[in-house]
Parts: C-alpha cells; sequence; structure tokens
C-alpha cells in the first residue's frame, strides 16, 4: 500500500512536467505573437501564463517532498507537503484572477481603440484547445492517483483555457466593432477563477486542520459494523496525510473474549478497510462491551 502511493506520487509528477512544458511553450507563442501584432489582450494572457509556471512548479515541489520518507521530525511523513502545495497554487490563481477582474474593470474606463489582426485570436483559441486538453489528461490522471495537488494543476489549467478563450472573444469583438465584448468577457473569466482559486483553498484547509467527510466516515462505520465479532463502534476518527486517509477507531467486542481472538477481530477490521475503502493505515483500539 505505502509503496503504491510513493508511485502515485510518481505519477503525479508527470501531470506538473506537462502543466510547466505547456505554459513554457504557450506564454512564449503568445508574448512573440502579441508583440508581432500588438495585441495587448494576448501579451496579457502570456503573462499570465508565466506566472502560472510558478504554481506548475510548486506542485511539483510538492509531491516530490511528500515522496520523502518519516525522519525523525516527520514521523507521519511528509505526505501534507502536497496539500500545501494546492493551497500555494491556490494563492496564485486567486491572484491571477483579480488582476483579470481589475484590468477588465480599469480597460472599460481606458479603452484603447485598436483591432489587432486576427492572428493574434486565432492563436488565442489555438492556445486555449492545448490547454483544455492538458486539463483533460491531469484530470484523469488526478483520479486515478487520487491527487489533491494534481488536481488543483489541472483546475488551473482549465482557468488558463478560458482566459485564452476569453482573450479571442475579446480580439473578434474588436474586429466587429464591439469593444466592450473584451472587458465584460475578462471579467466573468476572472470571477471564474477565483471561484476556482477558493475552492482548491477551502478543500486544502479542510485538509490541512484535519476535517473529514462524514459520509466517508459514516460508510467506514457500516464496513465495521458488519465484521464478525464487533458490537458496536464506540468512536471513529479520520484524516488526511496528503492523499492517504489514517482511520482510529474504538470498537466494542464480547467481553468474555480474550485478547487473542480480540486481536483477530481487529486485524479483520483493518484488512477491510484498507481493502474496501483503500484506507492507508488503520488504529484499532479494543473495548469489552
Amino acid at each position: 500500500m505505502e509503496k503504491q502511493a510513493y508511485l502515485d506520487l510518481k505519477r503525479g509528477e508527470r501531470g506538473a512536467i506537462i502543466s510547466i512544458i505547456a505554459y513554457l511553450c504557450l506564454s512564449s507563442l503568445k508574448l512573440i505573437v502579441g508583440f508581432m501584432t500588438n495585441s495587448e489582450a494576448l501579451k496579457a494572457d502570456g503573462l499570465n501564463n508565466a506566472t502560472d509556471i510558478i504554481a506548475s512548479i510548486a506542485v511539483l515541489i510538492g509531491l516530490k517532498l511528500s515522496q520523502r520518507p518519516a525522519d525523525d521530525d516527520h514521523p507521519y511523513g511528509h505526505w501534507k507537503a502536497e496539500t500545501v502545495a494546492s493551497m500555494v497554487a491556490s494563492f496564485i490563481m486567486m491572484g491571477v484572477g483579480i488582476q483579470v477582474t481589475f484590468q477588465a474593470f480599469t480597460s472599460i474606463f481606458n479603452r484603447i481603440e485598436a483591432s489587432p489582426d486576427l492572428i493574434a485570436a486565432w492563436t488565442g483559441l489555438f492556445c486555449a484547445i492545448v490547454m483544455y486538453f492538458v486539463y483533460r489528461y491531469n484530470k484523469k490522471l488526478a483520479s486515478e492517483i487520487n491527487s489533491q495537488s494534481v488536481m488543483a494543476a489541472a483546475k488551473d489549467n482549465l482557468s488558463d483555457a478560458w482566459v485564452s478563450v476569453g482573450t479571442f472573444i475579446g480580439i473578434i469583438g474588436a474586429q466587429f466593432g464591439l469593444p466592450l465584448l473584451d472587458p465584460i468577457t475578462a471579467i466573468i473569466v476572472g470571477l471564474i477563477i477565483c471561484k476556482t482559486a477558493w475552492d482548491i483553498f477551502r478543500d486544502a484547509s479542510h485538509h490541512l486542520t484535519d476535517g473529514f467527510d462524514q459520509k466517508e466516515l459514516d460508510s467506514y462505520k457500516t464496513t465495521i459494523i458488519n465484521c464478525y465479532g464487533v458490537k458496536g463502534v464506540k468512536d471513529i476518527r479520520a484524516r488526511n496525510y496528503g492523499n492517504n486517509v489514517v482511520v482510529d477507531i474504538v470498537i466494542l467486542v464480547n467481553s468474555n473474549l480474550d485478547v487473542k481472538n480480540a486481536h483477530d477481530i481487529a486485524s479483520m477490521v483493518e484488512d477491510k478497510l484498507i481493502k474496501e475503502h483503500c484506507v492507508y493505515d488503520v488504529v484499532v483500539h479494543v473495548e469489552p462491551n
């Protein structure tokens, strides 16, 4: 189980590296075409992608740190480094979202009458399509390995695809004499980015403060109750270490059982949770009933 968890983190690195490569290539393309066509929207989009490289690097560092084994300072391992990376990514995304929204509001009152070449619009659309496929890859990978930070990177990819779509719409709008279409689209996109950043921050902070889904706890409890020899569940708690779930349980067993039989029931409960719910580690305390 532990070996698989480390292998999953290794696979997660691939998603972060793909994001970094995509951002490097697309930001360079947008900046080059933006300066060639005098498109402020495309240049801004390119700079936005340049800042997203930092978020992807943060995710990559978090994934690498999570793979470090337990030591004297971290007896439970470094799993939570991945969750911290997700939170860093959310801060960067929120900054980008606020910047996009603010610049859009400002441009309404300080409009520059200019119509960039259509190649700038098609560049924006091409980049949006590329980022959408990167998003699909990272989302699928995150679901397979249950990675919070890779899912955060995927959501960042999607928000950048939306920004590029907004750039395309804005440039097309300028071509057809609809300059207000650009800032209105940008405001909507900026708010979407901020909402996505908030969702990532909320999930990361929930994990870091040992919050846990009550429905998951109830499903664990149902599995435990159905184990042979368990008379009841006195207490159950769970927390996340990165993408790994650790469960602490107090079960009630027949008071006439000897130590060996009680231990066998505890071991059966551990095995059930690990096999049926992919729990990383289980600590079972037995009390007589």
